[in-house]
Order: C-alpha cells, then sequence, then structure tokens
C-alpha cells in the first residue's frame, strides 16, 4: 500500500488528506453553526436596543467559534484516551483514533485554541470588565470538563445541560452584554430557543452513539434514559424552540416580528419525523439537518429581533 493511503472503514483505501485538511477534519467545522447561532441572537438583541458595538460582538462571535473548537478537540482527545472511540464509531471520523493526528498533536492544538479563546476573554474584559473574565473561565473549564477531568459531564449524564447553560443564556446574554455593558434582561428569554435547539443536535448524536457509548462505559443521558426517551428529549426540544416564541411575544418582550422563526417549522417536523423513522449512521442525516434548521432558525429570529425593535 502506498504511504499516502489509508483504509477506510469499508475496508478500501482512500488518499490520506493533506496537513491542512487534518486541522480542518479536527476542528469538525460543520459543528460551528451552533456557536455562530448563539452570538447572533445576542447580537440582533444589542442591535434592537442601539447598542450594537463591531468590536464587541466580533470578538464574541471569535471566542465562541473558539470555545466550540476546542470542545470538539477535546472530545477527540479525551474520548481516544478513555478507549471510547472505537471502529464500531457511526459518527463523523475523529482525527485521534484515525490516526490522522498523534494524541500529542490534538492536544497541543487544543492547548492553543483554548489560549487563542482566553486572549479574545481578556481583550472583552477590558471592554466590559470582570463579569466577562469570570464567564469565559467557567466556559474554558466547562468545556474541558464536558469530556475531561475526574468527572466528565457527558459521561454522567450532565452534558446536555452543559451545553444548553453555556450554547443558550451564557453565549447569548454574553454577547449581549459585551456590546450593550448593561445585564440581559428579557434578552434572556431569547436566549431560550438556541439553546434548546443546539442541545437537540447534541441529543442526536448521543442517541446514534447509544450502544458504542453504552459499551465503553460513557453515560451520556441518551445512554440513562434509551432510545425511546430520547427520541422524545428531541422532540420536546424542539417543539420548545417554537413554543417559546409566542410566550415571548405575548410578554411584549417584541413584535410580532419574532413569529419569524415560525417558517421553518416544516423543516422542524421532518426532522421529528426522521428522528424516529432512521437509525444508526442514517441518524447522520438528522444530525445534520438539526443543525441547519438551529442556523436557519436563528437567522429569522435574529432578523425578527431586529425587525421588532425593544
Amino acid at each position: 500500500m502506498k504511504s499516502d493511503e489509508k483504509v477506510n472503514q469499508s475496508g478500501r483505501t482512500a488518499a490520506t488528506p493533506s496537513r491542512a485538511r487534518v486541522w480542518i477534519l479536527a476542528a469538525r467545522p460543520r459543528t460551528l453553526p451552533a456557536s455562530v447561532s448563539a452570538v447572533m441572537v445576542g447580537t440582533a438583541a444589542a442591535a434592537a436596543d442601539h447598542l450594537f458595538s463591531p468590536a464587541p460582538a466580533l470578538a464574541a462571535l471569535a471566542g465562541a467559534v473558539l470555545l466550540q473548537i476546542g470542545v470538539n478537540l477535546a472530545n477527540d482527545y479525551f474520548d481516544f484516551q478513555k478507549g471510547i472511540d472505537t471502529d464500531e464509531r457511526l459518527g463523523p471520523m475523529r482525527v485521534t483514533h484515525s490516526g490522522l493526528m498523534t494524541p500529542q498533536q490534538v492536544r497541543r492544538f487544543m492547548t492553543g485554541t483554548f489560549l487563542a479563546s482566553a486572549a479574545v476573554g481578556l481583550y472583552l474584559t477590558a471592554v466590559a470588565g470582570w463579569p466577562i473574565l469570570v464567564i469565559g473561565g467557567f466556559s474554558i473549564l466547562a468545556a474541558l470538563a464536558y469530556s475531561g477531568g475526574p468527572y466528565p459531564l457527558a459521561s454522567h449524564g450532565l452534558g446536555d445541560v452543559a451545553v444548553f447553560i453555556f450554547f443558550g443564556p451564557v453565549a447569548v446574554c454574553g454577547t449581549y452584554y459585551v456590546q450593550a455593558l448593561q445585564p440581559a434582561g428579557s434578552t434572556l428569554w431569547l436566549a431560550l430557543p438556541p439553546g434548546l435547539l443546539i442541545t437537540a443536535i447534541i441529543v442526536v448524536n448521543n442517541l446514534r452513539d447509544i450502544p458504542t457509548d453504552k459499551k465503553s462505559g460513557k453515560n451520556t443521558l441518551a445512554v440513562l434514559l434509551g432510545p425511546r426517551w430520547t427520541r422524545i428529549e428531541y422532540l420536546l426540544l424542539t417543539a420548545g424552540a417554537y413554543c417559546t416564541l409566542p410566550i415571548v411575544h405575548r410578554a411584549g418582550i417584541g413584535s410580532a416580528w419574532l413569529l419569524l422563526p415560525l417558517l421553518s417549522l416544516p423543516a422542524a417536523a421532518v426532522n421529528m419525523f426522521d428522528i424516529y423513522r432512521r437509525k444508526g449512521s442514517a441518524l447522520n442525516r438528522v444530525l445534520a439537518r438539526s443543525a441547519a434548521l438551529t442556523l436557519a432558525f436563528c437567522l429569522l429570529l435574529s432578523a425578527g429581533i431586529v425587525l421588532s425593535g425593544r
């Protein structure tokens, strides 16, 4: 076999990706719309209050994306170290287990990414004060604790809660705060739909991995609940994001423009149907569509927030 070829899961040979491509694979760019979506909603809320500030907004986006890349790398590294990733894995290829990068390379990449996010956090701390230092510090700790440390959150059924908190209220309200320099207030309500939908993405991922996670002792919430209740959790999270919209509108937080994300409801219905119809690796399609739905929903929500004004 040639040195630039690699055996894939089907047993066929495939050309080894270039070094740049490997680094991109390690960062898992297809997951990044989650962090982008949350920052977008927080920025829209600041703009609606006439408090938009471009430099902090861009820094918040950079920090959120770097943190998510750091989480992806930490999952890759720690799951490999603990023997969780095996040849039976049905999800996207991970660079450590596949041999495309050594554990040491992934660890250095992860460390550099978290240091870069910390540098962004220091800038935002200079802009918005010590609360951002606290938020940033806890965000990095949570990113590491998701799959690493003495009590990995994802392995003890707490991953879904952590994702909701840090990709919902923390990301959205933090983005608002660094621009507005004042408490988020009613923006907290607008943080709920992104948090719910981003958590739903993780639920699909964990539903797909129940057999392999259970075998390796990784007790995600999906493993603890089982396939039936995990699917119900997905339905509740997705439906909850849409049910929040009329409640927020009726509470007087914004005008009827806040209902704009309802246009994405048909796509959500397809996902909710498919979560029951698909199993195993076929759930990767539901995973990709759930990420796309989150981005579309948050784009529409952001537009609705700006058009609504506050």
